[in-house]
């Protein structure tokens, strides 16, 4: 299953956020194992950046990041995905950015605690625990079949 990962759950897993940490570090973790094709919006990768250095010491912000680069796959911010979101019918901006970016890289869902936020993306937002169900439900085992490729 292709993801979009929401900057809420990738803050909850790098500041250690309780009591949101262990759903987001169970999805980092099917990432880093490839259990999901997973992506983060290129305007999450500059907003952990921000935030994260505003939280700790500019080396460690950017280890963060690039340990971040190195699991997921990045769902690039261009014109048409910008056009697409000013045009559309989300009323917050980044919000719209990120679902946009979503649907231009054929995400099947965005995972986010936000899920009110994307009521109006055209790529269905769920939270972590949710997802996390889903594919559990989803596959013999609890395994969610691979999927490679971006």
């Amino acid at each position: 299953m292709r993801i979009v990962v929401d900057t809420n759950v990738v803050l909850d897993h790098l500041l250690a956020r309780q009591p949101f940490v262990e759903n987001a570090a169970r999805i980092v973790g099917m990432a880093e194992r490839g259990d999901v094709d997973a992506y983060l919006c290129a305007t999450t990768v500059t907003t952990v950046d921000y935030l994260l250095g505003q939280a700790l010491p500019d080396r460690e912000a950017r280890a963060a990041v690039r340990k971040l680069l190195a699991i997921f796959d990045v769902a690039p911010v261009n014109r048409p995905v910008l056009e697409a979101a000013v045009d559309g019918v989300m009323p917050d901006f980044e919000d719209a950015v990120i679902a946009e970016a979503a649907r231009a890289v054929a995400a099947e869902r965005i995972v986010t605690r936000n899920t009110r936020d994307f009521a109006r993306s055209p790529v269905t937002a769920c939270d972590p625990a949710e997802f996390l169900a889903q594919i559990k439900l989803g596959a013999p085992n609890g395994q969610q079949e691979r999927k490679h490729g971006s």
